[in-house]
């Protein structure tokens, strides 16, 4: 059933033209819009909304959904399709690379904190990886050593030691 959302009263308005009312917002980021069971007691609909015991409609609305609205908008422009083709020779391959080369398939961390190390570690690797090819082609008559040592120095490390 198609309950429509607007962005002016920040309501839902169900097929039959009842609004849903916000409610509440979840700690996972959703905002909670609910119809009266007055509404829905009466409503032909009842049956195509919601299979609900107590005769109510919930629907549930990310806090971003906006802007969520607006890059998916973006995303099927011409410009966006262009966009979007490039995220796999930048973005998908980056996530390719990790997935195969540094154990990324399968995980033998046990928890997220474990997790968000190991993958802030292999990403900020790759980056720096990144940088030194990006540096390198920048100055193809330099020395490749040379870049290495920048990058290091651009982070904010004194001493990198290569061994």
């Amino acid at each position: 059933m198609g309950f429509i959302y607007d962005y002016v009263n920040h309501t839902y308005t169900c097929p039959n033209g009842k609004q849903l009312i916000y409610k509440t917002t979840r700690r996972d980021g959703y905002q909670e819009y609910r119809t009266t069971k007055a509404n829905c007691a009466t409503c032909l609909f009842l049956a195509q909304c919601t299979s609900s015991q107590n005769k109510q409609k919930t629907v549930f609305r990310h806090i971003w959904q906006l802007y969520l609205d607006k890059i998916e908008q973006n995303r099927l422009t011409t410009w966006g399709k262009i966009t979007y083709k490039r995220r796999k020779e930048t973005i998908e391959r980056l996530f390719g690379t990790a997935k195969e080369h540094h154990n990324l398939r399968y995980t033998h961390e046990n928890g997220r904190d474990k997790m968000h190390m190991k993958l802030g570690l292999t990403f900020a690797c790759l980056n720096m990886k990144k940088l030194a090819k990006i540096m390198a082609n920048r100055d193809r008559g330099k020395a490749g050593i040379f870049n290495f040592w920048m990058i290091f120095k651009v982070i904010g490390y004194q001493k990198a030691q290569i061994a």
